[in-house]
C-alpha cells in the first residue's frame, strides 16, 4: 500500500426536495383543500475516523463526493425521502482544512469521532404548508434549499507515542526494527526512508508504545531541502522525541545541533517537546570515541546521553524504558 498524507478533495452535500401543490379531491368530499407534501432533506457530509486506515491513498483514485438530493413532496401530504448521508473514512489523525490550506474545520484524533462538514439543504415547502384562515387553497409550493459545496485539503499526522528524529544513515529504521516488528527499508545510502513508519514496541504484556520514524533531516529541510520538513507533522503529536546521533560520523555536536535547528524553524512545538538523545553505532567506535563524543554531545545539549547499537542490540533495552517512561510521565501529566 502507497503512502500518501495529504490530498485535496471536492465535496457537495444534497439539495433538498422541493415541495408540490396538490388538492385533495374524492368523491362526496366537496372542499378537499391542499395536501402537496414537502421536499425531503438533502444528504450531509460526514466524516469519520477509522482505526484500520493508516493511508489518504484512497483519495487519489476518488477526489469528488456529492450526496443525493433529497425526494420531492407528494400528495396526500406525503414529505419526500430525506437523502442518505455520505460518510467518509478517514485514518485517525486526519486534519481538515480550507482551501486556503491554513483555516483548520475539523480534527479527528479519537477512533470512531464524526464531523459532519457540510449539511444538506432543507427540503422545501408544499401548498399545505401555506394553509391558512384566509387562504384556503394556495397555488405556492417552493423549491428546496440548495446544498454546500467546497474543496477541502486532508492531512494526516499520524498518533505515535514517541517520534524518531536524526540525520540521514543516523540509523533510525535499524532502531525501529530492532525494537519493534516493524521491517522498515534498510540500506547504506541516504534517505532510505521515503516515508513514515510506525512500530508497535511491547516492554511487558501491559507496557507498549508506538514510535514513529520519519525521513532524516538535513540542514535547510524547512527550505525544502532533501526531502524537505514536510513528515514532521507526524511526530506533532508525540509525548516525546528521540533524536538519534551517528556517533561513528564524527562531529556529533553538529548533528545533533542541524536536527535541532530544523525543528526549531518547523515550529509546531517540537522544539519543547521532551527530547532523549540516543549516541547509535556504538559497535563502530572504540570505547574511548564513544566516551569523549558522547561527553561532548552531553555537553552541548545539556542532556543526558545514552549509547546504543541498533545493530548489536546494545543499550536498546535501557533506552526504551527510559521512552516509555517519559511518555507514562508525559500522559499522565496531561491528564491532571
Amino acid at each position: 500500500m502507497k503512502f500518501l498524507d495529504q490530498c485535496k478533495i471536492y465535496l457537495r452535500s444534497g439539495d433538498g426536495g422541493d415541495g408540490v401543490i396538490g388538492f385533495r379531491r374524492e368523491l362526496y368530499i366537496e372542499f378537499g383543500g391542499p395536501d402537496g407534501g414537502n421536499g425531503g432533506r438533502g444528504g450531509d457530509i460526514v466524516f469519520e475516523a477509522q482505526s484500520n486506515l493508516n493511508t489518504l491513498i484512497d483519495f487519489r483514485y476518488t477526489q469528488h463526493f456529492r450526496a443525493k438530493k433529497g425526494g420531492n413532496g407528494a400528495g396526500q401530504d406525503r414529505t419526500g425521502a430525506g437523502s442518505d448521508d455520505v460518510v467518509i473514512k478517514i485514518p485517525i489523525g486526519t486534519q481538515v482544512f480550507a482551501e486556503d490550506q491554513a483555516t483548520m474545520l475539523a480534527d479527528l484524533d479519537r477512533p470512531g469521532m464524526r464531523v459532519t462538514l457540510l449539511r444538506g439543504g432543507d427540503g422545501g415547502h408544499g401548498n399545505a404548508h401555506f394553509k391558512s384562515s384566509v387562504n384556503r387553497a394556495p397555488r405556492k409550493a417552493t423549491k428546496g434549499y440548495p446544498g454546500e459545496e467546497r474543496w477541502i485539503w486532508l492531512r494526516l499526522k499520524l498518533i505515535a507515542d514517541a517520534g524518531l528524529v536524526g540525520l540521514p544513515n543516523a540509523g533510525k529504521s535499524t532502531f525501529l526494527a530492532a525494537s519493534s516488528a516493524a521491517r522498515p527499508k534498510i540500506a547504506d545510502y541516504p534517505f532510505t526512508t521515503l516515508h513514515p513508519q510506525l512500530g508497535v514496541i511491547r516492554l511487558s504484556m501491559s507496557e507498549e508504545f508506538v514510535l514513529a520514524d520519519i525521513p532524516g533531516l538535513i540542514e535547510g529541510a524547512h527550505e525544502g531541502a532533501g526531502l524537505g520538513d514536510r513528515f514532521l507533522g507526524h511526530v506533532e503529536r508525540c509525548a516525546v522525541l528521540l533524536h538519534l546521533v551517528d556517533g561513528a560520523a564524527g562531529d556529533v555536536v553538529r548533528a545533533w545541533r542541524t536536527v535541532r535547528e530544523e525543528l526549531t524553524a518547523y515550529g509546531g512545538g517540537l522544539a519543547e517537546k521532551p527530547e532523549l538523545i540516543g549516541l547509535n553505532k556504538v559497535d563502530a567506535m572504540t570505547p574511548r570515541e564513544a566516551s569523549s563524543r558522547a561527553a561532548a554531545l552531553r555537553k552541548a545539549s545539556g542532556r543526558p546521553v545514552m549509547l546504543l547499537s541498533g545493530v548489536t542490540g546494545q543499550g536498546v533495552p535501557e533506552l526504551l524504558r527510559a521512552l516509555q517512561n517519559t511518555i507514562h510521565g508525559q500522559r499522565r501529566d496531561a491528564a491532571a
